[in-house]
């Protein structure tokens, strides 16, 4: 960890306590920061509350009130406390610096960064890359939106280590200095409308991950989609991938993942499923050549890494059925690919938070759509969707809910996939704790021997 002293004695509110902003309020402390911790939920029994404050941390919870922002000149701000809560908005109109979890990574340590955003595949990209690093002999650290906190992990790199971190549109927002050395947008689509308003809102938030680049630095990217992407601001090398066509970086060729003209793996010989998966393939393999990461490793990994959790997570089957927990699927288009993966009849659960989303879309995704279970606030959005194309639709309460009725409407061969096409923020607090309920109330209705 680097010795930096730019907070040394300086008064800082974390705004938003959860995972990030309980190790943010550690980092800060021990950087010499004067701290305090704010959030509107009631944290009088929170455990993490508790032992910021046995640090010496002050923690105000229940509301946010903006006197605190009188003595707090730095504000960081929990990547899911949207700019439009009270305090966020009265710090933007004082002026405050407001600085994120992970431009405070980037200020304590000399690691370089590959950094993973965008709307879907970025946790496949970043884990996939992950795997290629243990391959090697190389170190890889995984950080960010994929479960570990970026300012902890950051603490724990040498300078030697790549700081491999998957980012979303809200941990971009507010980036002043961050600067990956090789940096990875897998695609751009409409998503988080909730959050950024609309879409070049989402869009511009996405490009934050370039702005610092320079000519030393990449910048990989959809060759398809560079119009979206590149800016005026772009400094980088951009080096694309495309399973359609040969490009400036790498792509498929007769079967063949290719860089530089060279032959590097058939893809018939890659072990993660779904057509959508190359693409993400080769953004990783890109950024791992570019790493220094050995062919050899490379090839290793492809050739044995067979995904995610709740990830089109196969869970198991039960008599003749096969079920999948795609549990991630938390906007539409994740949610298309998961329908157009099975050539089965396909009982699909689906539902929960209303991010602003038409769910239109998926109806030319829907032929092999046998039933809907539907759940959550988007139930009835669901449930009107299924009934105008002519669906069984069942209505349930919620992800273990959903499974037990499935049981009475399942038919030999069918599958059953959870794939919500929402956030899960209504009924459950993770995407993860969604797709474990699932698996759990699977594991109940297997037969006992």
């Amino acid at each position: 960890m680097l010795n930096y002293t730019g907070l040394e004695n300086k008064n800082v509110l974390v705004v938003g306590l959860a995972k990030s902003g309980y190790e943010a309020a550690k980092l800060l402390s021990k950087l010499g920061a004067n701290v305090t911790v704010n959030d509107g939920k009631d944290l009088s029994q929170d455990a993490h509350a508790k032992d910021l404050e046995s640090m010496g941390i002050s923690v105000v919870s229940g509301s946010h009130p903006l006197t605190l922002l009188d003595n707090n000149p730095i504000v960081v701000k929990n990547p899911g406390i949207p700019y439009t809560v009270s305090i966020i908005d009265e710090a933007v109109k004082r002026g405050l610096k407001i600085l994120t979890e992970v431009e405070l990574s980037y200020l304590i340590s000399e690691a370089p960064i590959i950094a993973v955003t965008g709307t879907n595949g970025k946790t496949t990209v970043t884990s996939l890359i992950g795997d290629m690093f243990k391959k090697s002999r190389l170190t890889g650290r995984l950080s960010g939106n994929i479960g570990y906190v970026a300012s902890k992990v950051a603490q724990e790199v040498k300078p030697t280590d790549y700081l491999v971190t998957e980012l979303s549109s809200f941990q971009l927002l507010g980036i002043e200095k961050y600067k990956p050395h090789i940096a990875i947008i897998t695609n751009i689509y409409s998503a988080h409308l909730d959050y950024h308003e609309n879409l070049e809102n989402y869009q511009n938030a996405k490009k934050q991950i370039y702005k610092n680049q320079t000519e030393e630095d990449y910048l990989i990217c959809n060759y398809h989609q560079r119009q979206v992407i590149e800016s005026e601001e772009l400094k980088a090398k951009t080096l694309y991938f495309s399973t359609q066509q040969e490009v400036d970086g790498i792509y498929i060729k007769d079967g063949f993942i290719v860089y530089k003209g060279v032959r590097i793996i058939n893809t018939e010989d890659l072990v993660l499923p779904g057509e959508h998966n190359l693409e993400n393939i080769l953004a990783a393999v890109l950024a791992c050549i570019l790493a220094g990461v050995p062919i050899k490793a490379i090839i290793d990994s492809l050739t044995t890494f067979s995904g995610i959790e709740h990830r089109l997570q196969y869970v198991g089957t039960n008599r003749t059925n096969k079920y999948y927990n795609d549990s991630k699927a938390t906007n539409t288009l994740a949610t298309q690919f998961a329908l157009n993966s099975f050539n089965q009849p396909i009982i699909w659960l689906c539902g929960g938070l209303d991010r602003g989303n038409e769910f239109d879309e998926l109806i030319p995704y829907m032929e092999n759509v046998r039933a809907m279970v539907v759940f959550g606030q988007t139930k009835a959005k669901f449930a009107k969707l299924g009934n105008s194309q002519g669906k069984s639709v069942i209505e349930a309460n919620n992800v273990e809910d959903a499974v037990d009725k499935v049981q009475d409407i399942i038919e030999p061969n069918d599958v059953v996939l959870l794939s919500p096409a929402c956030a899960s923020w209504d009924q459950y607090s993770t995407f993860e704790e969604r797709g474990e309920k699932f698996i759990e109330r699977f594991r109940a209705h297997l037969p006992s021997y």
